[in-house]
């Protein structure tokens, strides 16, 4: 049987535009195997993991639970967990790390300022300060999610903390098993499929000089869809690379083609037409589903620069 990801490649489904969308991560370290809904079905208390979807939803925080890349037997409760909050709104991103003993904890954080961007009660909470060290590459590896995660996202992980690569972390799901291995960057947060070794490392290599690398990249998850491919159009049409000096300011129309405004730090704006299509012949869209489907995929029709007596319009 083939696998969702490689029926993916085989018919070259575009990877713009298929980001999951959260404008905060909150990563929370549990070691240990993860089941298919990892917040409820891992070693972490599955009382608090729904306490913590309940307390994410609609807030714009999106909770996933990380380990460190290598094998996955079971040690026990650890003493210490790692936790990590980042914000990706352009011109407002920041990363912030702490430690916890008890992951009941992070039922302290005031999820609806945390989405909006402000950070205080993860300080307040967890003594979080901001993160100091190398930028995260969070790859997905949840097998028991799709298979497509484990066979892909796990050989990438190992292969990159084996060459050197620091800030690696196996992460529970960023949607779009079929673009396996799939790796979230923090903290721009930009996400990527079909990833390579070559490019999780040019990407991160990109944070440190603040800019964004575009080869693979699924969008930018502070973002609806539309938004993340019209951005990454405006980038491949300007030929601007610098990460935090384009935002999404408007989105106009209906579902099926939508106007998007992307303006700029320094006062350009661009409107972007995105499509919104089926993807077709019918594919796999993971490896569980029991019917091929169609999935949504956004289709950049035109990048249109405003010029100053069309901004008003």
């Amino acid at each position: 049987m083939s696998r969702c990801a490689t029926v993916s490649r085989s018919l070259d489904e575009p990877v713009s535009g298929t980001a999951a969308t959260a404008t905060t991560w909150l990563l929370l370290e549990q070691p240990g195997p993860w089941g298919a809904k990892a917040l409820t079905s891992s070693h972490l208390d599955p009382e608090l993991g729904r306490a913590l979807e309940a307390a994410a939803d609609g807030t714009g925080v999106r909770v996933a639970l990380i380990r460190h890349p290598g094998r996955h037997a079971d040690p026990g409760t650890p003493p210490m967990r790692q936790v990590y909050a980042a914000h990706t709104v352009p011109g407002r991103v920041w990363l912030h790390s702490a430690t916890t003993r008890d992951p009941q904890q992070l039922l302290d954080l005031d999820f609806a300022a945390l989405g909006a961007g402000d950070h205080r009660s993860f300080g307040a909470a967890l003594g979080g300060r901001p993160h100091r060290g190398d930028p995260l590459a969070l790859v997905c590896t949840n097998g028991k999610r799709d298979r497509c995660c484990a066979l892909l996202g796990r050989p990438l992980a190992t292969e990159l903390v084996a060459s050197g690569v620091r800030g690696v972390w196996e992460v529970t799901h960023l949607g779009g098993h079929r673009f396996a291995p799939t790796v979230l960057v923090l903290p721009y947060g930009y996400a990527y499929g079909r990833a390579e070794a070559h490019t999780v490392k040019e990407a991160l290599h990109g944070v440190r000089e603040g800019r964004v690398v575009v080869e693979g990249c699924r969008g930018c998850s502070a973002w609806e869809r539309p938004g993340q491919a019209a951005e990454l159009a405006v980038r491949a049409a300007a030929g601007e690379y610098r990460a935090g000096v384009l935002s999404v300011v408007r989105t106009d129309g209906t579902a099926a083609r939508r106007e998007v405004t992307v303006a700029h730090a320094d006062g350009r704006r661009w409107r972007v037409t995105v499509a919104q299509g089926a993807s077709l012949p019918p594919r796999p869209e993971s490896c569980g589903a029991a019917a091929l489907g169609s999935p949504a995929r956004m289709d950049v029709v035109e990048v249109r620069e405003l010029r100053p007596t069309a901004l008003a319009s």
